[in-house]
């Protein structure tokens, strides 16, 4: 049997527009039939690790938007983070990873991720397991 195609993002800003993005595209790969595999790496490593994965927050250059986007995801009833994280593995393959050196250099313990991770693994497995990918996205 073939392999399903590697879709690969490399999660590095914590902030809720880049993990929204995150977490669309890799649910969407998933139902698409791809293996899909999220490394977290510094902040998105953090903010999982502090319960803060789902908090709905903005970079500083779109604070007076802020408000009203916080607005329009609850009226329209957006998914969190962690729920489409949850959606992505019941439709599809979906992995998330944490690099191990990044727990190391955020001051997080391992035992404050590993209960929502797939797995931890040191760079070097991360590179070789997403080495063949047909698609990489750095966010």
């Amino acid at each position: 049997m073939a392999e399903k195609p590697k879709f690969v993002i490399f999660a590095h800003n914590a902030t809720y527009d880049k993990l929204h993005q995150v977490a669309t595209l890799g649910l969407t790969a998933a139902a698409m039939g791809k293996d899909v595999i999220v490394v977290l790496l510094f902040w998105t490593i953090k903010k999982l690790a502090e319960g803060k994965i789902d908090q709905i927050d903005f970079p500083q250059e779109y604070a007076a938007s802020a408000e009203e986007v916080t607005r329009l995801l609850k009226e329209k009833k957006v998914p969190t983070i962690s729920e489409m994280f949850h959606e992505a593995r019941l439709v599809g393959r979906f992995r998330l990873i944490a690099c191990s050196a990044g727990l190391e250099y955020m001051g997080v313990e391992a035992d404050a991720v590993e209960r929502n991770v797939d797995e931890v693994l040191g760079l070097p497995s991360i590179l070789s397991l997403t080495a063949q990918a047909e698609t990489k996205l750095f966010i």
